[in-house]
């Protein structure tokens, strides 16, 4: 997809306050693609249990079920782009809420394991399309006075979207007498949470329909007087479309698309700030912050809490997940990229370390000890915290600004496919390794949390105040 990120040109006017709200509704429908990224990811929560127990399967095998929507996610993502380039981005959305709607169907209602596996790579897909299509379809039609405000729609839209499944799987598994494979008008209670799914994906498409196509693309296919009602609707009468249109198509022609090619730094060899881009993108997954999204409720049952209570927990984690996000995007600005994220790795590694503390207790009647419950859950709510105030949103502010504009698009892909990548490793390894010792699965975490304090100091530059083209 062509860059969604270039600096305001000089006819860009400040949206008056009349189209403001018209605004603000177009970014939040194009949000809500961003809405049912985190619902989707995070829904299987509450199933995971209930699918072990329901098709009889071991953790190596439920892993692999659970972790497989992630290969739809990165081939989602790879495709967005140029689809979107290709049919449009408001087309490239109802693609992806069909896909959403499919999944969540055929979710509830397999025939088989494998079925299932089938319909999460299907959402997965839809995932993908969504953590591209939404950013850019908002950075083409937001004023630019409101671009950065507008732009974090999206990561609020997500971590809501997580929230929104916890809480409503708790709700159901509450109408199904807390029991995950309880039956609700002749389903059972997991096949529910993973179809609830299609309201939102349906809501998704209908939006689609209200709102305008982006004018980055209307003007690359020709349709300048289209994409001048468009801007008239964001920017206000007050704005000379002509030259917001002719500005748009210089700056079109002056871009460089960049290939794989680009990236590289000698024979074979990619430039060192590709590798700080990939290791910012590993080390958010590799702490094991998606634990907390995709297992908290087997792990909560596994140390002796029952479901209802494995469920609130699930829910009261994605509202923590929330607040931080909120002190982030209030903060980046303000104190830096590069503080928040050492902040947030030290917070990070003494909350997993006190967890894995606590989860070394040998469980008395299948429980954990009060003491180290008490203390593992509070545990558990600090580590998503530190994460959200820090890298949950740092990493992707970072990666949308460190690189040189010549290498940025490229740059971007290779570091969000190795993100997807290792979300992948944490997701289908985790079942496996809690078997093995819960206890040191969580030290592995905490180790990675520690050296991501030294690969920050001594590789990441800080980006705050700093023009893209500054970058280099």
């Amino acid at each position: 997809m062509t860059s969604a990120t270039q600096p305001p040109a000089s006819g860009a006017r400040q949206a008056h306050p009349d189209h403001l709200s018209h605004v603000i509704f177009i970014t939040a429908a194009a949000a809500m693609g961003g809405f049912l990224f985190g619902y989707d990811s995070s829904v299987i929560n509450g199933a995971v249990e209930a699918v072990r127990d329901r098709y009889d399967v071991g953790s190596g095998t439920l892993a692999q079920v659970i972790a497989i929507a992630l290969i739809g996610c990165a081939v989602g993502a790879a495709t967005a782009g140029r689809l979107a380039d290709r049919i449009g981005r408001i087309r490239v959305m109802r693609i992806a809420a069909v896909l959403f709607t499919a999944s969540a169907i055929g979710s509830a209602l397999p025939f088989s394991l494998w079925d299932l596996a089938f319909w999460r790579v299907v959402g997965g897909l839809g995932i993908g399309m969504a953590s591209v299509i939404g950013p850019a379809y908002i950075a083409e039609v937001a004023p630019a006075a409101y671009r950065g405000r507008l732009g974090s729609f999206q990561q609020a839209a997500i971590v809501i979207g997580i929230a929104a499944s916890q809480l409503v799987n708790y709700a159901i598994l509450n109408l199904a007498g807390g029991k995950q494979r309880g039956e609700i008008a002749g389903l059972e209670a997991w096949q529910w949470m993973l179809g609830v799914e299609v309201l939102p994906a349906v809501l998704y498409g209908l939006l689609s329909f209200a709102i305008p196509e982006s004018p980055r693309f209307l003007i690359s296919v020709g349709r300048k007087d289209r994409a001048r009602e468009v801007l008239e609707e964001v920017e206000g009468h007050n704005v000379d479309l002509d030259a917001r249109v002719a500005e748009i198509e210089t700056a079109m022609r002056r871009e460089h698309k960049s290939t794989f090619k680009d990236l590289l730094g000698g024979r074979f060899a990619l430039l060192p700030i590709v590798w700080v881009g990939i290791g910012l993108s590993v080390f958010q997954q590799l702490v094991g912050i998606n634990v907390a999204f995709y297992y908290s409720a087997t792990l909560w049952q596994s140390v002796g809490i029952d479901p209802a209570g494995s469920f609130f927990y699930s829910f009261t984690t994605s509202i923590i997940n929330i607040i931080g996000t909120v002190i982030a995007m209030v903060l980046v600005d303000r104190v830096g990229r590069k503080p928040l994220a050492l902040v947030g790795s030290a917070g990070m590694a003494i909350a997993l370390a006190i967890e894995a503390w606590a989860f070394s207790a040998d469980l008395v009647d299948g429980k954990l000890p009060e003491t180290q419950g008490v203390v593992a859950l509070f545990a558990a709510h600090a580590f998503v915290l530190f994460f959200a105030l820090s890298w949950g949103v740092v990493v992707w502010v970072f990666l949308g600004e460190m690189f040189p504009n010549r290498i940025r698009a490229a740059a971007l892909g290779v570091a969000a496919s190795a993100q997807w990548i290792a979300n992948w490793t944490i997701t289908a390894s985790f079942p496996s390794l809690a078997d093995w010792n819960l206890s040191g699965t969580y030290i592995i975490y905490t180790v990675f949390a520690v050296l991501s304090i030294p690969f920050v100091l001594k590789f990441v530059k800080e980006t705050k105040g700093k023009a893209l083209e500054e970058m280099g």
